[in-house]
């Protein structure tokens, strides 16, 4: 089959498309004909600097496409099944290895590109509001990074809560595009300070739920932007800068901040269930997946290049 592939960690230009030996299925696996990969941040920052299992190594958490091989003792999923998979690697290929508990049926109504978004993007994203972030009606939640994959998804889930949104981008453009997904204030990250525009927008209060996919310097100014009480879910490292944390108002303010990763839930009934649910309201259209550019598999380099520009609103995909 062919793959994107690496043999170092690096920027964008580590990746080549090559010929690599098709995976074997697990007894308790599937494979895949990819489709549909979407590119997850994750999959910048292990390419960047991850773990390689094996050279050459193919990165990727999510795709979706057909099954064309069942794993012996898989009783739930057939041979021609349409589904959406995650895993720790190995989505920019054209076939595609995964354990059957990570791999969903793709509802009717819901195409192929749009259900390979859904599992962990809007999975992170419901995890760090509600079942993390605890977040109720009537309260303020700030989205950090708010175009990217994660972002989109949390404005939409927030906004559906009864929350006052709150989101985060680099450029006025991309907050524009934010609105018509229930964004109600923007910041521009670039031109303004994220807690004076906090204070003004929420009349000093802070904000209740506050997701930051970003880590970094944005991870401190995150924790300062919290109300009484206020729940931080921290899902990442996009800014991939050192993090140096002053914690000490947590304690003054009864204030928290949760780690958040999907991937340690994914073995869970909880999870799996949850990730089913929010596939079946994108299928209703109660929620919406946003591709911001599709690009061949044989470009995935192209593909991170663009992601890494801070240019995309939403998902960027690869098709093979």
């Amino acid at each position: 089959m062919k793959a994107a592939v690496y043999y170092e960690n690096g920027g964008p230009e580590v990746l080549k498309y090559e010929d690599v030996p098709d995976p074997e299925c697990h007894r308790k696996g599937i494979i895949i004909r990819v489709e549909a990969v979407a590119i997850e941040g994750g999959d910048t920052l292990n390419r960047y600097s991850g773990y390689m299992p094996g050279k050459p190594h193919v990165v990727g958490y999510q795709a979706a496409g057909e099954i064309i091989e069942v794993g012996a003792e898989v009783t739930d999923l057939r041979v021609g099944q349409k589904v959406a998979t995650t895993g720790n690697w190995g989505s920019h290929a054209e076939l595609r290895a995964v354990p059957a508990r990570t791999a969903w049926v793709i509802p009717e109504g819901l195409s192929v590109r749009e259900a390979a978004v859904v599992p962990v993007t809007f999975g992170t994203a419901d995890d760090c509001l509600f079942e993390f972030g605890r977040l109720k009606a009537g309260e303020t939640a700030l989205v950090q990074a708010g175009a990217s994959g994660v972002g989109v998804a949390a404005i939409q889930l927030a906004k559906r809560a009864g929350a006052t949104v709150i989101a985060t981008a680099s450029s006025d453009d991309r907050l524009d595009r934010l609105e018509a997904l229930g964004m109600d204030h923007g910041i521009n990250s670039v031109r303004e300070d994220l807690n004076e525009a906090i204070k003004r927008i929420t009349d000093k209060k802070g904000c209740d739920v506050i997701v930051d996919p970003v880590g970094g310097p944005t991870l401190q100014a995150s924790v300062k932007a919290l109300a009484y009480r206020g729940r931080l879910s921290w899902v990442g490292s996009a800014g991939r800068e050192t993090i140096k944390l002053e914690v000490g108002s947590l304690i003054a303010g009864n204030r928290t901040i949760s780690g958040v990763f999907l991937g340690a839930e994914l073995g869970t009934q909880r999870a799996h269930d949850n990730i089913a649910r929010l596939l079946a309201e994108v299928a209703r259209g109660e929620l919406k997946v946003v591709v911001d550019r599709t690009f061949p598999l044989s470009e995935a380099a192209a593909a991170h290049a663009y992601i890494e520009s801070r240019a995309a609103v939403g998902r960027v995909l690869l098709i093979p």
